[in-house]
This record gives structure tokens, C-alpha cells and sequence, in this order.
């Protein structure tokens, strides 16, 4: 039996989403027991290796002649090893549902970003499902609190840099391929990894840690396939709350791997943060519709 279109798309980002969150707890299991710079290096090796491959079968190997474009890709790539190291220091200490539940709010993080950087406009409700979705954030690292540490910070730390480097590339012209972009993250991530490992050393692996850095690996490229896929296939205004599916893998992986399972306060929380950015991603879907009525 055929599926929709729409149905296909969200398929491919739950496989995203388990993906990403797949690797996610691969590598909060091989930092305990590696150098953190070393995991990254070795992961990124694998990733880039598995996406130059992809981007050559696909014809997606262009690098583009606008000096503009380069620039923007060359910070997109910093903000990516920002936000790799914040993100998976935190991830070391931090419950992998926890530090998930708080990267849920990157959405409306970009909404707000957006608005007071490139004065697009947000309506009252958009806004007040902002403030309210922060609120969550707060609810479940809890400022002031015993569980509220450093490593809170960090995670805070890493959704801001994924917002500015969503943010940097708006400006990226069309013809840019998305392999391209995403192969220089990979690369510069790879980088700072193994100029991490000169200073932080440097150890053995055994063939269990090898095989699950291969995992992580790939994992990053299915991931990346998968997402790519559903924005392609799918309306993205349906297809695009898929997202926060990675909320409820974090919480299964944490509980079976790690047995860790978040308070009350952190999933009354999360479930205000998943809440309302899941109604502002709808709530820009009716704008543009209306919009396109208008037209």
C-alpha cells in the first residue's frame, strides 16, 4: 500500500531524530571511557569519510565560487565546534533526557533570534508561547536549585551557538549544495578534535570502542540523510514537529542504557517546551498559508 507523501517524510525524521539520539548515547558511553577530543575525532572521521562519499555519488561536491558563501560556511563550521564541544561536555555529566529535554527549545530560540537579528515578525502568540516555552527550560534545569549545576550552563551554552550557526547561513545562497555545508562542519569538527586530542592525549581502543565509534559514525550520516530526505519529501509545516521525537528516543535510550529517567519537574517541562514549540511551528504554517492565500 502506498503512503503519502507526508507520511514518508515523517517516517524519515523519526529515523532522523532516533539517529542523531542513537549517537548521542553511543558517544555519553565512549567519553567515560575515552578522551573526549579522541571520540570527537575519531566519530568525525568516520562522518566525514561516510558524507564525501555521499556528496560524490550525488554530484553535491561543488565548492561554491562566492567568497560570501565560503565565509558563511567557514562560521557555520566554528558554531558547530562550539557547539559540539558544550554539547557533549555537557552530555558527559548530564542525563542524556535532561540535556535532550533542553535542546528542545532550540526552535523557538532560533523564532526569537530571528525576529531580533533579522526583524522578522512574531506575533503576540508566537511570543508568548516563547516566553512560556523558556519557562519550561527553566522548569527543568531549575536555576538555583540543587540540580541545577556548570554542566546546565554548558547545555544553555550549546543551544546557543546552534542558533547562531542556524542563523549564519539564512544569507547562504540556494545553489549552495547542503552536502557541501554539512561536509564543512564535519571536517572543521574532525579538526578541532584531533588538535584537542594533541593537548588532552591520546589513548588505545579496544575493539568493542572502535565498533561503537563506527556506530556513532553512522549514525551522524543516517541521521543527516534522513533529515535531508523529509524536508524534501514532506510539507515541512507537518513534517518539521517530527522533530522533538528525539525527546522521547532520549528518554527510552537514557532509561534502558543508562537508567536515568528525568523528575517530574523536568518532564512537566519538557513537555511545555515540546508543547510550544510544537504550536509556533504550526502557527508559522498558518501565517504562510494565509500569506500565500493573500498572494
Amino acid at each position: 500500500m502506498a503512503i503519502s507523501d507526508n507520511l514518508r517524510g515523517a517516517l524519515y525524521m523519526n529515523l532522523s531524530m532516533f539517529a542523531f539520539t542513537v549517537n548521542d548515547a553511543i558517544m555519553k558511553s565512549l567519553t567515560h571511557a575515552l578522551p573526549l577530543y579522541q571520540t570527537i575525532a575519531l566519530r568525525g572521521t568516520v562522518a566525514v569519510l561516510g558524507l564525501l562519499i555521499l556528496a560524490r555519488a550525488s554530484g553535491g561536491l561543488r565548492l561554491p565560487a562566492a567568497p560570501h558563501d565560503r565565509a558563511l560556511i567557514a562560521l557555520r563550521s566554528l558554531a558547530d565546534v562550539a557547539a559540539t564541544i558544550l554539547f557533549l561536555t555537557a552530555l558527559k555529566h548530564m542525563p542524556l533526557a535532561t540535556l535532550s529535554a533542553v535542546m528542545q527549545v532550540t526552535p523557538l530560540a532560533v523564532t526569537l533570534a530571528a525576529a531580533l537579528y533579522y526583524k522578522d515578525h512574531i506575533g503576540w502568540r508566537r511570543m508568548l508561547a516563547i516566553f512560556i516555552g523558556f519557562l519550561g527550560v527553566m522548569l527543568i534545569i531549575r536555576p538555583g536549585m540543587e540540580g541545577f549545576t556548570i554542566w546546565s550552563v554548558l547545555g544553555l551554552g550549546s543551544v546557543a551557538t546552534v542558533v547562531f550557526r542556524d542563523l549564519s547561513v539564512r544569507r547562504l545562497s540556494g545553489t549552495v549544495p547542503s552536502q557541501v555545508v554539512a561536509l564543512g562542519a564535519g571536517f572543521a569538527v574532525m579538526v578541532m578534535g584531533f588538535i584537542g586530542s594533541a593537548i588532552e592525549g591520546w589513548q588505545s581502543i579496544t575493539p568493542l570502542q572502535a565498533l561503537q565509534l563506527l556506530g556513532a559514525g553512522s549514525m551522524v550520516i543516517v541521521g543527516y540523510i534522513c533529515s535531508v530526505s523529509a524536508m524534501r519529501v514532506g510539507d515541512i509545516g507537518f513534517v518539521a514537529p517530527f522533530r522533538y521525537m528525539s525527546l522521547l528516543w532520549a528518554i527510552i535510550l537514557g532509561w534502558v542504557f543508562f537508567a536515568t529517567f528525568p523528575d517530574g519537574y523536568a518532564l512537566i517541562g519538557a513537555a511545555i517546551v515540546v508543547a510550544t514549540g510544537i504550536y509556533t511551528l504550526l502557527r508559522e504554517r498558518k501565517l504562510r498559508q494565509l500569506a500565500r492565500s493573500v498572494a
